[in-house]
């Protein structure tokens, strides 16, 4: 029996998505005032996608609750549907996304800070706060991996989702250097035009790969817990 209900660990997570983007967006910085606002960094756009999944998730457990032992076909129908959602952006956002952002930053973080979060930073930004956005995301997306069984779309549908997601940013990103002059991560003024390109389609490839690193895991996690349960079964049979 689990120490603490997944509906708990579940609504825990989505107030503290909340407290950090209350008290990312009450900072005063100068980004914040440039064309694009918050919406430019990935690791805001991540934030959001990971409030609105645990949000997707705390509303599931509260339906499937309310709804208990009630026969309406009306009602099943979309709680289905509300858990295909669940399901579809787990897949394709949460857990992509969620990943990527966290070995990204800190693998540049490690190799040179100046290149992804200058040290300027620190003035605004506290450390609790920069794990909170770039490191909490990981152990709690692998927690919801953990406790739910999420049904994966389709390979391909799955994987065009998440490539739309990723040149969708990557066009964002290009619009505002467009609009600006400035690219949102200093990383990029570094880089020719050329290669850019080739860091873009590297950046796509990545996230396809996380994308099917979850499928893997959520396979794996479930396949072996059903082995477990048929297992313990077993004697009760004979």
């Amino acid at each position: 029996m689990a120490l603490v209900p997944c509906q708990v660990l579940r609504a825990a997570i989505l107030l503290s998505y909340c407290s950090i983007l209350c008290n990312y967006k009450a900072i005063d910085m100068p980004a914040h005032q440039t064309y694009g606002g918050s919406w430019k960094f990935l690791t805001f756009i991540d934030l959001v996608i990971q409030a609105v999944f645990f949000g997707i998730c705390v509303l599931t457990d509260l339906s499937s609750l309310l709804t208990k032992g009630n026969d309406s076909q009306e009602q099943e129908r979309q709680m289905k549907k509300l858990i295909a959602l669940r399901d579809w952006m787990m897949a394709v956002l949460a857990f992509p996304v969620g990943v990527f952002v966290v070995t990204m930053f800190w693998s540049i973080y490690i190799y040179d800070r100046e290149l992804v979060y200058p040290k300027l930073l620190d003035n605004f930004i506290p450390a609790w706060l920069n794990h909170g956005m770039h490191t909490t995301v990981l152990p709690f997306v692998l927690i919801e991996m953990r406790t739910t069984h999420h049904q994966y779309p389709s390979r391909s549908c799955g994987l065009a989702a998440v490539c739309t997601f990723a040149v969708g940013y990557i066009l964002w990103v290009c619009w505002i250097h467009h609009v600006t002059g400035v690219w949102v991560y200093p990383l990029l003024e570094h880089l020719s035009p050329g290669v850019k390109v080739i860091f873009f389609a590297a950046v796509t490839v990545v996230i396809n790969i996380f994308y099917l690193v979850g499928e893997v895991l959520n396979n794996y996690i479930w396949d072996t817990q059903k082995c477990i349960e048929e297992g313990k079964e077993k004697p009760k049979l004979d």
